[in-house]
């Protein structure tokens, strides 16, 4: 399988206060074309600065994250992000909040719509498309925005904490909508949660970072259905091998 994305040797120290305040260590790792990776450790770990570091929205102090074989210096078309917030904008319509990326790069108009159009009907929100997000929930807004990543065709996709803020029925559910999609599109997936059932669900493998300064702890592969029964015994057993590792750098925050 090959690499779409390799991390090499990866350090990040942000400056606070005067000094030197180290979040990420010398982390090291490929993420294969087509899979979905989810980052998992306690809080303040540095997940979702390395996230930025792929996104090309943060340089490394050392190291580097190649695209493809090509050397990551900032941001690119070839990488979607999705957050935790909904970052949308409120004086467009749904359907025109998904159009955005295409009509940036030039599309015609009638392509744009196909392509709000294709990704809508993908996250169950056709019949939605001349609504603003004021007038929709939490949930759907996300429905929103992830549609609007792909819209852009995106070949890798970077999640941070995407569905952290929903109540849990509508958390659990948007993962099932993003297993399903990524059954069909076959995107290469980064996606940061604190959830360790949500990263079972949906990764073919989940890497465990130390605490700060994160430091890959270990990287299960889950080697489960890709339609998954958050109930199996084999599930539960990732779930719980996972959950021992986290706690152990949880209660390591805490000494």
């Amino acid at each position: 399988m090959s690499a779409r994305v390799q991390l090499e040797g990866l350090h990040k120290t942000f400056g606070v206060d005067g000094h030197a305040a180290p979040a990420l260590s010398d982390v090291s790792l490929e993420v294969h074309a087509g899979e979905l990776l989810c980052l998992l450790g306690p809080s303040g770990c540095g997940k979702s600065t390395l996230l930025n570091i792929v996104a090309g929205f943060l340089p490394p102090t050392r190291g580097r994250v190649l695209v493809d074989g090509a050397p990551v210096t900032g941001p690119g078309p070839e990488r979607g992000v999705v957050f935790q917030e909904y970052v949308l904008f409120p004086w467009l319509t749904v359907a025109q909040n998904v159009e955005f990326g295409p009509r940036l790069q030039g599309a015609p108009a009638e392509r744009c719509r196909a392509i709000a159009a294709r990704y809508l009907h993908m996250v169950g929100l056709s019949e939605h498309a001349a609504k603003f997000p004021v007038q929709l929930s939490g949930g759907m807004k996300q429905r929103v925005a992830i549609a609007r990543a792909l819209a852009n065709s995106p070949s890798i996709v970077l999640m941070d904490e995407p569905f952290g803020a929903l109540d849990a029925q509508t958390r659990e559910v948007l993962q099932e909508e993003l297993s399903r999609i990524q059954r069909v599109e076959h995107k290469t997936i980064i996606f940061v949660t604190h959830s360790i059932r949500e990263a079972v669900y949906l990764a073919d493998r989940v890497v465990v970072l130390n605490r700060a300064p994160g430091r890959i702890k270990e990287i299960f592969t889950i080697k489960l259905p890709e339609a998954r029964d958050r109930f199996a015994p084999e599930f539960t057993r990732y779930e719980s091998e996972i959950t021992r590792l986290v706690k152990e750098e949880v209660a390591r925050v805490h000494e």
